[in-house]
């Protein structure tokens, strides 16, 4: 069940499941990311295809691939989702969700992050998700933003949170700590997700490459430039 698998990071984010009724406590955030309807123009069955790479001096780099396969629904509504999010040992079992209206490659990234989080600090899962969306709630920064996509240019929004800054518990994941989030979003790409990033600082050396950087981009948009500290 997919309530089993996501079920900290959807508390209170009717993302995923049917349509909500809008509630007024909604941060902006929450709204952008969790609550819209990404799903509503599109027309299955169709896929949205991703490309995924970690690069960072923590781990050995990587490229792969995500994808969402929509099917219509018995009524014949969009959609059902069914998720490949990379491969191989990397991979995620993903089950099919039966009523996708919000465009479930968000919380497949952050499932996949909080894993990953969970491995690399010995920390609880629990205390990531919960992270995450207090940051979402209370922190997350949206401004308007400028994407390239198949040779154009789109206008979007970015949602960036920077969810251990304040961490009561930061110090027991200090080298991990300085970590960022950026959702980019665009009514003018299949899904409105055109990309997520996450980036991990280092702390002794800011004119060093980043310990981690995971990247996703939906297919069809401009490479985007990398800082040229992440390429030294």
């Amino acid at each position: 069940m997919l309530s089993r698998l996501l079920l900290g990071l959807a508390v209170c984010l009717p993302a995923l499941a049917a349509r909500a009724e809008p509630a007024p406590d909604y941060s902006a955030a929450e709204q952008l990311l969790f609550v819209d309807e990404h799903l509503a123009a599109e027309r299955p069955p169709t896929t949205l295809r991703y490309a995924f790479r970690k690069s960072g001096s923590l781990e050995a780099p990587f490229e792969d691939t995500v994808s969402i396969a929509l099917g219509p629904r018995p009524d014949g509504s969009c959609c059902t989702a069914a998720g490949e999010f990379l491969s191989g040992a990397h991979r995620l079992a993903l089950p099919q969700i039966d009523e996708a209206r919000s465009n479930p490659v968000i919380l497949y990234f952050l499932e996949h992050d909080v894993r990953d989080m969970q491995r690399l600090t010995k920390g609880q899962q629990a205390h990531f998700r919960k992270r995450i969306r207090m940051a979402v709630y209370n922190g997350a920064q949206v401004q308007p933003a400028t994407f390239r996509y198949r040779g154009r240019a789109v206008d979007g929004q970015e949602v960036t949170i920077s969810p251990y800054e304040d961490d009561p518990s930061r110090a027991r994941f200090e080298r991990l700590a300085r970590k960022h989030y950026v959702f980019m979003m665009s009514d003018a790409v299949p899904g409105r997700v055109y990309g997520i990033r996450s980036r991990i600082d280092r702390a002794d050396d800011a004119s060093s490459p980043p310990l981690m950087v995971e990247e996703m981009y939906i297919d069809g948009a401009d490479a985007v430039p990398r800082p040229r500290e992440e390429t030294r």
